[in-house]
Formats: C-alpha cells, structure tokens, sequence
C-alpha cells in the first residue's frame, strides 16, 4: 500500500533497527482518513472469503478492525486485556506477552461473540513477533469458527512473526512489509515479489 509506506517514511520514526513509532498517525494519534483507507484494502484482499466477524486486540488495533469491519459490513471484536466486572466468565482466553510493555496479559473473548458459525478475519496493527496474533489464533480456533486470514498494517518482515503464523496454517497479508530499517532509512518488501510460486526445475 504506497500511502501507507509513503506515510512511514514520513512521519515514522526509526528509533533503532528493531522499533519504529508511527504514533503521530497510526496508533495515539490516528488518520481517520488513512484508517479508513487501510479498513477498504484489507477488506479487499479478502472479499473472496464469505467473513462474518473481525477479531483484534486492544488497544491499536481497534480503529484498523472497526475500518475492516465497517468495509465488510460486519461487527467487529476486540479481545480484552483484563476482565472487567461486567463480563461473563464464559470466554475464550489466551496468554499474550507484550515485548513493549514487557508485560503477559491473560486476553479473553466473550463466548457469545465468537462461535462456530463465524468465519473470522483477524487485523492488528503490527506484526512484529507474532505474539498477539498467535493469541488470537489460538482463541479463534479454541471458539470453533474458521479462520479465513490475519491482516495487517505494517510488519517487520525481520522478525519471526510470519512464519509462527504460517506455521500453524494462516493465511497472512500485511500492507506495508519492512525488509529492513535503521535510523532515518527504511526498505520495504513489495507482496507482488514474494508470491509463493512453485519453483520450475531448470534443464
């Protein structure tokens, strides 16, 4: 998605080799204009797929979830981080560590919004690590619904996250994916050089 690179280039800020801040438009303060342009891509990506809920975490990936949702015409829904008084005990849980806040939180789904007859496209606003996404992974599958993909915004293609999800079976497609970064330069991987082709032998 060249608006979302064009915009990591400039507005993001490259603190290290490892961590990037897109909070001036992505994740404190959001472009409701380039939210609601990231929910229509990733809806178009899967409008193959018959999708019936949007699931995230809270908190940065609500307003790309909602955006999904709203293109889809479908609810979304967001695991929560810690139990409020008024939710159920009747929910689907998983153990997510966040290695930003260097923190484990038990995030739980009421069961009455998720179940088998969904057919479920999770959003997030990273994937770096894979952490929460696996999570999510894990509560959709426990729910008995399908999975159809994960979308996300931006990913450190670096990072081991894409290949734990690949690793259980998910479809995964991200709109901006960095090769590599380092302060005040960014590389990006473009999709269409990465199709998983079969390789043709050569004579």
């Amino acid at each position: 998605m060249k608006v979302l690179e064009d915009r990591i280039r400039q507005d993001g800020m490259i603190l290290s080799n490892t961590v990037l801040k897109v909070d001036s438009f992505l994740n404190h303060q959001v472009d409701t204009e380039l939210a609601l342009a990231i929910g229509k891509e990733l809806a178009s990506i899967y409008a193959d797929q018959p999708i019936t809920k949007v699931l995230t975490i809270e908190a940065s990936g609500i307003q790309f979830a909602m955006a999904t949702g709203i293109a889809l015409g479908v609810p979304f829904v967001y695991a929560k981080k810690k139990k409020a008084v008024t939710q159920s005990d009747k929910v689907y849980t998983a153990p997510v560590h966040s290695f930003t806040r260097g923190e484990t939180y038990q995030v739980s789904v009421d069961q009455r919004y998720l179940g088998p007859n969904d057919r479920v496209l999770i959003v997030d606003d990273f994937l770096a690590t894979g952490a929460a996404l696996v999570g999510l992974v894990d509560i959709v599958r426990e729910s008995g619904a399908q999975l159809v993909g994960v979308g996300c915004v931006i990913e450190k293609s670096f990072q081991e996250g894409r290949g734990l999800l690949e690793d259980k079976g998910v479809r995964v497609h991200s709109l901006a994916r960095i090769a590599s970064m380092k302060p005040g330069e960014v590389h990006f991987v473009h999709e269409e050089n990465v199709v998983n082709e079969p390789q043709k032998e050569t004579v």
